[in-house]
């Protein structure tokens, strides 16, 4: 992950949005200097690229085109052709991934062990193509960025208080050049670059893309200069590497064109993939903002689209975290993790805006008439849960996390485990069940991992590929 970062870097396939007939589609491209990479061709012409952003030591570009939307299509770009599943009306197949990464020195881990899920990802694609890869949020660890400038070496728990404008500034653009270089090298890895350049991307972030805990550390952090000053960058870095966007030309599928949270929705025949921003208005009572339950509310008024895939980028369903807070609080060398359980939609700070979010998601289940997938990341385990409902119908949840953290100890998923037997119901009469992987004797397992959806003939069902003990049999949805 250390070498040399190559002269130019893509195409990576970025969904801006799904027309009527056609996808809208991103080419993102990273290169040395300003001479821009050769154009995308397609049937319908060649698409050159235009500057997305610049930096000290490479421009980011982004070249803009459609592929017909109800049948196999393909691109050609520097001679080699690519192949893209743009048939969205039938049976189809969609990937999940998150947590590309890790906290400390993730860019010193050899190349092919740290990508090794990608590797088996890109396989599974060459046997049955994916029309969709959905990122579920980390994928970049920006941690380490604030590292190597006075303003922000000892962030979170020491903060200059009154920074001039000018260290500002400098401090921006360290940060921005850091940004870059991680973005680079993930870009660049050859595992995630084949799949990227084949299948488009839909990505929606987490923590780590800002910095660990953003949104559940205290107020004096995130509303310092400093603080501001981070998450302003992080924000722009992932609208430019992770949308293929810039402020004010945001793509269509945004909720909110000014950006103010960036939820998205897209929808394709008989499916809605919803993915409510968990960052942009978080602070340590609240997940989301007015803007993000804006978009939530209008999304369960709107006509019944068929199946909805729904992204919640920290789990919606799980167990009681409670017993765990508890403990934290009252432990000193454990509270350092408190804000890692704040993070979640259990935490004791959450619970009446979780039971607000399991409300709609279970009367936008009744309105549909289906059940409601929601995929989720973050916990470095692969899990999964079921809220039942009246009528037959139910929540599932699919956790898969991470494609390139490496798991946590066996232990730890044992003790959530344990804490899954306590059971919980957060809504009267409809309790929700941590169930075990298809194939495994555990609830929670620790192995690096990703998720496959596949609809055939209007049915869905899920499977994990997981590092050591391989695929799961298919999960019924």
């Amino acid at each position: 992950m250390t070498a040399a970062r190559p002269p130019l870097i893509g195409p990576v396939l970025v969904l801006d949005d799904i027309g009527a007939a056609a996808l809208r589609l991103s080419a993102l491209f990273i290169t040395d200097g300003d001479e821009g990479p050769p154009p995308v061709e397609t049937s319908g012409g060649a698409y050159r690229a235009t500057v997305l952003a610049r930096f000290d030591r490479a421009t980011v570009w982004r070249a803009r085109f459609d592929l017909l939307a109800d049948r196999p299509a393909e691109y050609r770009w520097n001679g080699e052709t690519y192949p893209v599943a743009c048939d969205l009306r039938g049976d189809l197949r969609i990937a999940f991934v998150s947590c590309n990464g890790e906290e400390a020195d993730d860019l010193e881990r050899e190349g092919s062990e740290r990508n090794a899920m990608w590797a088996r990802l890109g396989a599974a694609h060459r046997a049955a193509p994916f029309a969709l890869l959905l990122h579920g949020g980390d994928q970049v660890y920006a941690d380490e960025i604030t590292q190597g400038h006075r303003l922000s070496e000892d962030w979170p728990s020491l903060i200059p208080p009154e920074p001039s404008p000018a260290d500002l500034s400098d401090l921006r653009h360290h940060l921005r050049e850091r940004l870059l270089d991680r973005y680079a090298a993930l870009y660049a890895a050859p595992e995630f670059a084949w799949i990227a350049a084949r299948v488009p991307s839909l990505m929606q972030w987490d923590d780590h893309d800002i910095c660990d805990g953003w949104g559940s550390l205290r107020r004096w952090q995130t509303h310092s200069a400093v603080g501001q000053t981070l998450f302003s960058v992080a924000r722009e870095c992932f609208l430019v590497f992770q949308q293929a966007a810039v402020e004010g030309d945001l793509p269509p599928r945004f909720h909110d064109p000014a950006g103010h949270h960036l939820g998205w929705r897209v929808r394709a025949p008989g499916l809605r993939i919803l993915a409510p921003d968990l960052r942009s208005e978080r602070t340590r009572r609240s997940i989301l903002g007015a803007g993000g339950w804006a978009m939530m509310d209008a999304e369960a008024a709107a006509p019944p689209p068929g199946s909805t895939l729904l992204v919640s980028s920290v789990p919606l369903l799980g167990p009681r975290l409670s017993v765990l807070e508890t403990l934290m609080v009252a432990i000193p060398r454990m509270q350092k993790y408190e804000d890692d359980l704040r993070d979640q939609w259990q935490s004791r700070a959450h619970r009446a805006e979780w039971q607000r979010m399991l409300r709609l998601v279970r009367d936008m289940t009744y309105a549909d008439g289906r059940n409601i997938t929601v995929l989720s990341g973050e916990i470095h385990l692969a899990t999964r849960a079921v809220m039942e409902l009246e009528r037959g119908l139910a929540v599932h949840q699919l956790v898969a996390s991470g494609i390139a953290h490496r798991a946590p100890p066996a232990a730890w998923a044992r003790v959530l485990g344990s804490l899954a037997r306590l059971g919980e119901a957060p809504l009267a009469r409809h309790p929700i069940r941590i169930g075990c992987l298809p194939g495994r004797r555990r609830r929670y397992v620790a192995e690096r991992n990703y998720l496959m959806l596949e609809r055939r003939s209007d049915s869905w069902s899920a499977a994990w590929d997981l590092e050591h003990s391989g695929a799961t049999p298919d999960l019924p949805l």
